[in-house]
Formats: C-alpha cells, sequence, structure tokens
C-alpha cells in the first residue's frame, strides 16, 4: 500500500454578502443577537443562477491550477453535499461534466457537516488501495436553498459555498503520512438532531441537543484521531472544525489541547456552510500563509446524522 496526501486546496464563495444588519430587517433579529450566540457577522448566498455543481467546480478549478493538473489528470471525483436537490445526473459527474473531465469514477458523499472529511476519508482509501491515483475531493453546498429565511433560529446560521482538495498517490509517506487514520462514527439516537426534510427540503436543528453534544463528547474523540495520526494536540500547527458555531469551535479547540495551534474561525465570515465548510476554512489559511507546507493540521467534521470524522493531515 502506498499513502496519500493532499497536493492542493482551493475555495469559492458567491460575491453576495448578507450581513447581520442585512437580516435583522427580515426577521426579527439583530447583529449583537447573533454574533453574542454564534459568532456570525456575515454569510455569502447563491443566487438562483448559481447551482451547487457550479460552486464546486469553481473551488475544483481552483485547486487544480494550484496543483498544476489538468482536469484529464483526475481518475475520481468525490463531492461531499447535502443540497443536491436532483438524484441524478450526482453532483460529481455535474462537476466532471463542468470541467471537461473524460472518464473519472463519480460519487456523492452526503453526510451533511463531516461529508468532507468523510470523503477524504474515502479518497485516502482508494488511492491506498491502488484503485485511484488522483482524487479531487469536493465539500459543496447551497444552504440558502434549504434554510426557512422566516425563521430567525436557524437563517442567521446559513451561507453557499465550496471547498476543494487534490489528493494524490505518497509512496515515500513512511511514518509520516500526508494523509492520518481516519476516526469516523455516528450517534443514531440522536441523528433527528439535524435534520433537511420535507418537499421542499428545509433544514432544522435542535441547536442545544448539538452544543452539548459537540462542546462534551467531542473532544475526546479528536484527541484520539491526533493519537492515531501519532501527533500530540500540542505539536499541531492548524484546527479546522466544522464552521458550526464560534461557541463550539473555541470551546472544543481549548478541551483538544491545541495550545499551540492555530484555529479556523471562518464562520464569522461564511457561516455555517455544511460540507464546504472544512475545506474553504484550511484553503483560506493556506492562501493566507498562516500554516507552513507540510504542518499537522487537524481536520474535524460533526453534526448532521449526528455523524462525525476526523483525520491529521500535512498540509499542502
Amino acid at each position: 500500500m502506498t499513502g496519500s496526501r493532499v497536493v492542493a486546496l482551493g475555495h469559492y464563495q458567491p460575491a453576495k454578502v448578507l450581513t447581520n444588519d442585512d437580516l435583522a430587517a427580515m426577521v426579527d433579529t439583530s447583529d449583537e443577537w447573533i454574533t453574542s450566540r454564534v459568532g456570525i457577522r456575515t454569510r455569502h448566498v447563491g443566487g438562483p443562477d448559481e447551482p451547487v455543481d457550479e460552486l464546486a467546480a469553481h473551488a475544483a478549478a481552483k485547486a487544480l491550477a494550484s496543483a498544476g493538473l489538468q482536469p484529464a489528470d483526475i481518475d475520481m471525483v468525490l463531492v461531499a453535499t447535502s443540497t443536491a436537490i436532483d438524484r441524478s445526473p450526482s453532483m460529481s459527474a455535474r462537476v466532471a461534466a463542468r470541467l471537461g473531465m473524460s472518464s473519472p469514477a463519480v460519487m456523492d458523499i452526503n453526510v451533511v457537516c463531516s461529508g468532507f472529511t468523510h470523503a477524504l476519508a474515502t479518497a485516502d482509501h482508494a488511492v491506498r488501495a491502488g484503485a485511484a491515483t488522483r482524487v479531487l475531493v469536493i465539500g459543496a453546498d447551497k444552504m440558502g436553498d434549504i434554510v426557512d429565511w422566516t425563521d430567525r433560529s436557524t437563517c442567521v446560521l446559513m451561507g453557499d459555498g465550496a471547498g476543494a482538495a487534490v489528493v494524490t498517490a505518497d509512496p515515500d509517506a513512511g511514518d509520516r503520512p500526508g494523509i492520518g487514520p481516519v476516526l469516523w462514527g455516528s450517534v443514531p439516537a440522536m441523528g433527528n438532531a439535524v435534520r433537511i426534510e420535507g418537499t421542499p427540503p428545509r433544514f432544522a436543528q435542535e441547536g442545544q441537543s448539538v452544543y452539548r453534544w459537540a462542546t462534551t463528547q467531542l473532544p475526546p474523540i479528536a484527541r484520539k484521531v491526533c493519537e492515531r495520526a501519532g501527533v500530540a494536540p500540542e505539536d499541531l500547527a492548524a484546527v479546522v472544525l466544522h464552521q458550526a458555531n464560534l461557541r463550539i469551535i473555541e470551546p472544543v479547540a481549548r478541551k483538544i489541547g491545541a495550545v499551540n495551534a492555530v484555529i479556523a474561525r471562518d464562520v464569522v465570515d461564511s457561516g455555517n456552510t455544511s460540507a464546504a465548510s472544512i475545506p474553504m476554512a484550511l484553503s483560506k489559511l493556506v492562501e493566507r500563509g498562516e500554516v507552513e507546507s507540510g504542518a499537522p493540521a487537524l481536520l474535524f467534521g460533526f453534526g448532521g446524522n449526528l455523524s462525525y470524522a476526523g483525520q491529521v493531515i500535512r498540509c499542502p
């Protein structure tokens, strides 16, 4: 078996920005109420002419350009999303068509907010098994299409966007794999705490239940992810958690013990973008030079289905 690594990243968000003051003109809320409870100040919202696969393709093209690769070089496309309205063609097939690919394997992965880390693990396993050599892994969601814009408890949370990673074989990884072992699981009995249901589909959640579960149950799981990777929490250069709520991100990061790490706080500017949140936040950290190439970063997704998945990667 060979190892795998992330060689490049990319992200994309729609141009339209919705501020807390904008939302205050739509529902009974305020900038102070939103920032004090979730830490969000702005979010990007796509229009009706910006489908999810378009957001995903923009992020993917940026990642490919950064890797110095052409679409034809990719032999597998994985898209993590929970906002694909159509059953077929899949989001991954539509992205492949937009990018002009010839014959990649295509697969969508719907694990909602932890979708990207599930997809990244799937890419790593495919490469290790010899089933793929270059994989495009995308997290893309258009949460603005499924949120109830009259519900002040949920509409303030969500944003749209996409993030992408190029994963390649790494035969020289040795004892420093570019993508560490995944630790994943779920709490099926609490699966209804985050829902996207109905026709048309609408997002809903039991916010307090999710908050208590995340802040109490996730830190020891995240520490175990580091243990599996052979990296002490204090040696992490970055911690990129699902960007759900600043009041979840900061205490969880603190309880992990990542005292020397840069903590991704993209939720402040982007809101909760579900499967897009981790790759977008990581791509921005790398683009701004806040983490060095080869530095260890903990990626940890959690949320819908009350599922979680995390791994330590070496930054591109």
